[in-house]
C-alpha cells in the first residue's frame, strides 16, 4: 500500500478546510492524559491564544465542546432557553434554518426571522419580529455560509439585547477569519468551530460565554450533559474539556493558534481574508454572465458565492467539480438545497469559493485560473 492510498486534492470549499503540513504533521505528536500536567502544555495555551483572537472581555469564559460548531450551538439554546420562552432565529440560509432546526427538536418554542437568500436581516425586521414574538434568546448568523453573506452582528446583538433579550451568535465559518465583534456587540454566546477558518481539522465546538449567560444558564433547567455550559466551566477554568478529548487535535490546536497569534499575527490574518475576498469577487465580476450573489456591504470575507450565467444548471455545476477534482482542486458547486430551490423557482444557481483559513492569495490565484478555464462561459 502506498503511503498516501487516497487522492490528494486543494479544498476550496467552505468546511474542512486546507489543513497546513506543518499542523497535519503535529496530530503524530505523543498523546497525552487529558487530566495530567501535560494538557496544560497544551491547553493554557490554546485558551488564551482563543481569547486574543476573539479580543474577548476579561469576565467572558472560554468552552471547548467535544463535537463541532452544531455542538457549541445546540449547548447555546439548551443553556440559555427556558421551558416557557421563545427563542428567535434570525436566518439568512440554510444555516440559520439548521439552529432553528435544533433549537425544535430540543423541544424548544422558536420562532423565525427568514431573510431572503443572499440578504442580510435588518434591525427594523429585527424589532418588529422580536416585537411580535416576544423572544427571551434572539439567535443571529454572524457569516452565512450557504449564502456568502456577514450580518452586521453588533448592530443586531444590540438591538436585541435593548429589547431585553439575550443574544446568541453562530460564527462558526468565520471566527479566525475577520473580527468576532463579540466586545462591541455584546453577546452572550458565540458559538464557533476549528475546522473552518481557523484552518484546523473538525472536532471542537468553541463557546465564548458572558456572565449574564452563565447567570441565566443557572436558572434554566433540562441543560443536558455535554450541552450544559455550567458542567463545563469548573474543567475550563483548569484549561481542560469536560470529557476525554481528541488529543491529536489538542496537539494540532496548540501549534496552529501560535502561528495565528504570534507568527502571522492576528491584524495580519484579518487582512489576508479580506485581499482574498477582493480578488475572488474580481473574478466573477470579470466572467462574461456570472455575478455576485451576496449583498453589497455584506458579503463574506471568508466565502464567495456566485450567479452562474442564464441556461447554466446545477447540474453543470457538478460538472465542474468533476473536472476540478481531475486537476487537483476541491470545487464547492453550491448549497444543494439551496440550489434546489432557487432553480425551482426559476432562478439562477450560484457556487461557493472557500477562501477561508489558512488558503493564501497565491494558492487561491492558481485555483481561480484553473476555473477560469473550466467553467461554461
Amino acid at each position: 500500500m502506498s503511503d498516501t492510498p487516497f487522492a490528494t486534492h486543494t479544498l476550496f470549499i467552505t468546511g474542512p478546510t486546507y489543513v497546513r503540513p506543518e499542523v497535519r504533521a503535529a496530530g503524530a505528536w505523543p498523546e497525552y492524559g487529558h487530566r495530567d500536567s501535560e494538557n496544560a502544555k497544551r491547553f493554557e495555551p490554546i485558551f488564551t491564544d482563543l481569547r486574543a483572537i476573539a479580543e474577548l472581555p476579561e469576565d467572558y469564559k472560554t468552552i471547548l465542546f467535544l463535537g463541532s460548531g452544531s455542538t457549541a450551538m445546540e449547548a447555546a439554546v439548551r443553556s440559555l432557553v427556558a421551558a416557557d420562552e421563545t427563542v428567535l432565529h434570525v436566518s439568512m440560509g440554510a444555516f440559520g434554518d439548521l439552529w432553528h432546526k435544533i433549537s425544535l427538536e430540543n423541544g424548544k418554542k422558536a420562532a423565525k426571522l427568514a431573510v431572503e437568500p443572499g440578504r442580510t436581516a435588518t434591525v427594523a425586521a429585527l424589532e418588529a419580529a422580536m416585537d411580535a414574538h416576544r423572544p427571551a434568546v434572539v439567535a443571529i448568523t454572524h457569516n452565512e455560509t450557504s449564502t456568502g453573506v456577514a450580518s452586521d452582528v453588533v448592530a443586531l446583538c444590540r438591538a436585541a439585547k435593548a429589547r431585553g433579550a439575550l443574544a446568541i451568535v453562530d460564527g462558526v465559518s468565520l471566527f479566525g477569519g475577520a473580527p468576532s465583534g463579540i466586545a462591541a456587540s455584546g453577546c452572550d454566546m458565540y458559538c464557533t468551530a476549528t475546522q473552518k477558518s481557523l484552518g484546523l481539522n473538525a472536532g471542537f465546538g468553541i463557546g465564548f460565554v458572558s456572565p449574564a449567560a452563565v447567570d441565566k444558564a443557572g436558572r434554566v433547567t433540562a441543560r443536558g450533559h455535554a450541552t450544559d455550559i455550567l458542567a463545563h466551566l469548573d474543567r475550563a477554568a483548569k484549561f481542560q474539556t469536560q470529557s476525554t478529548p481528541n488529543v491529536a487535535l489538542g496537539n494540532q490546536m496548540w501549534l496552529q493558534l501560535h502561528y495565528i497569534v504570534r507568527q502571522e499575527g492576528i491584524a495580519a490574518r484579518f487582512a489576508r481574508h479580506l485581499a482574498m475576498r477582493e480578488q475572488a469577487e474580481a473574478f466573477v465580476a470579470a466572467l462574461p454572465g456570472y455575478g455576485l450573489f451576496a449583498e453589497a456591504g455584506h458579503r463574506s470575507p471568508t466565502v464567495t458565492t456566485a450567479v452562474v450565467p442564464e441556461g447554466m444548471t446545477f447540474a453543470d455545476l457538478r460538472a465542474v467539480k468533476e473536472a476540478m477534482r481531475a486537476r487537483g482542486y476541491l470545487f464547492d458547486p453550491g448549497y444543494a438545497k439551496l440550489n434546489e430551490d432557487l432553480e425551482a423557482a426559476g432562478k439562477r444557481p450560484i457556487f461557493r469559493i472557500g477562501h477561508m483559513g489558512d488558503i493564501t492569495p497565491a494558492m487561491l490565484k492558481g485555483f481561480l485560473d484553473t476555473l477560469g478555464e473550466v467553467l461554461p462561459r
